[in-house]
């Protein structure tokens, strides 16, 4: 193991590296969760200009400890990045070239709230999130024009405040629809983070989308991990159930299933569609299974952590809403999304879940 100490960088090193250098861009980091801080961290590391935002008590936190990403064989540190806790502070720092944006999309309605005065002072946002209503969200207040679809594949864990471990190198999609988009995919491959171009933001971000909705709302209703979700026969054809209508969907939409970095999209779709869940299921079970192993996911995390919040809405209930306005039936999606949110909300008893497949599976189908 070795590592990297970089220290902050101010915004007159910033001018002159960008003079000698056209791959360099100025970046406004809006988060420092496990996605903001590994890729902020790593563009900082790389020796990109990276200002943080983050609210106060969390910026004395990363101005104090810095930075820390490990990886497979080495670990970065930023050892005193460029953190700030308001957006006046951070746009006494630009202009900025570029926005990372990695918040979860539960807050994205707040994040714009404090945006929308800044509006035209800020970048194109590079949008990270999962799901796929936060892109027209963004266009709303900044334009079409300055929002970039993204999506990061590579599986991240926070470890504490500016910590996290790269659990799985995959890399991270940038849709090339946006003028920037070439650059900015050569400037993310300086960091290491194995950025792809995709000409389709829509598709990607969907088929991103369709890999997030496995096991991950069953898992955190039954507080079960992926294993044993796809193991059991009746969990893996409502699993089958929620994936056959996400694409179908796609499909009404005219939304090409693409594959992502390190993530055969396309074929995981293909045997969803095609086999018969007694030859999908002993596949599927081991593919996904040594991807997942016994790592709880996110909806799970967001329901441990008792804030009352979670991203269910914007995955599965972005399926069920999609579906409804394209005449496609997806009960099973709109199903999940009532119960995990009920649960979320404290209209549920968790007990009356808690590794009950029989319990989820009546709910669902209404027996």
């Amino acid at each position: 193991m070795y590592s990297y100490a970089v220290p902050g960088i101010g915004r007159t090193e910033a001018n002159t590296m960008n003079m000698q250098t056209s791959a360099n861009l100025r970046f406004l980091c809006l988060g420092t969760g496990a996605i903001g801080t590994y890729i902020g961290g790593s563009l900082a590391a790389a020796g990109q200009p990276v200002v943080f935002v983050d609210r106060p008590e969390m910026a004395a936190l990363l101005k104090e400890n810095g930075l820390h990403i490990r990886r497979k064989d080495d670990s970065l540190t930023v050892a005193d990045p460029d953190v700030v806790s308001s957006m006046e502070e951070a746009l006494t720092h630009g202009p900025f070239d570029v926005g990372i944006l990695a918040v979860k999309s539960y807050d994205t309605a707040g994040l714009l709230e404090m945006l929308a005065p800044y509006s035209l002072a800020l970048p194109p946002i590079l949008c990270l999130q999962n799901g796929v209503d936060n892109e027209p969200a963004l266009q709303q207040v900044l334009g079409a024009e300055r929002v970039i679809h993204g999506t990061v594949t590579t599986a991240v864990g926070r470890l504490d405040a500016g910590s996290v471990v790269v659990e799985k190198l995959r890399g991270m999609g940038v849709a090339n629809e946006h003028l920037l988009a070439s650059n900015l995919v050569a400037v993310l491959n300086t960091a290491g983070l194995h950025a792809q171009a995709f000409s389709s933001g829509a598709a990607m971000k969907w088929s991103k989308m369709f890999t997030n909705l496995v096991t991950n709302a069953s898992s955190a209703i039954l507080g079960m991990p992926p294993t044993e979700i796809l193991a059991d026969a009746g969990l893996y054809r409502l699993e089958l159930a929620q994936l056959r209508e996400a694409l179908s969907v796609m499909r009404a939409l005219g939304h090409a299933v693409v594959d992502l970095p390190g993530t055969p999209v396309r074929a995981l779709a293909f045997i969803v569609r095609r086999f018969p869940a007694a030859l999908s299921q002993p596949v599927l079970r081991q593919a996904l299974g040594r991807g997942r192993g016994g790592k709880m996911p996110s909806f799970y995390l967001d329901l441990e952590s008792g804030r009352g919040k979670s991203e269910v809405g914007f995955l599965n209930g972005a399926v069920a809403r999609y579906g409804a306005e394209a005449g496609v039936k997806t009960s099973v999606n709109q199903a999940l999304t009532e119960i995990l949110t009920d649960l979320t909300e404290g209209r549920l008893a968790r007990e009356d879940f808690l590794r009950r497949p029989a319990a989820l599976i009546n709910r669902v189908y209404g027996r």
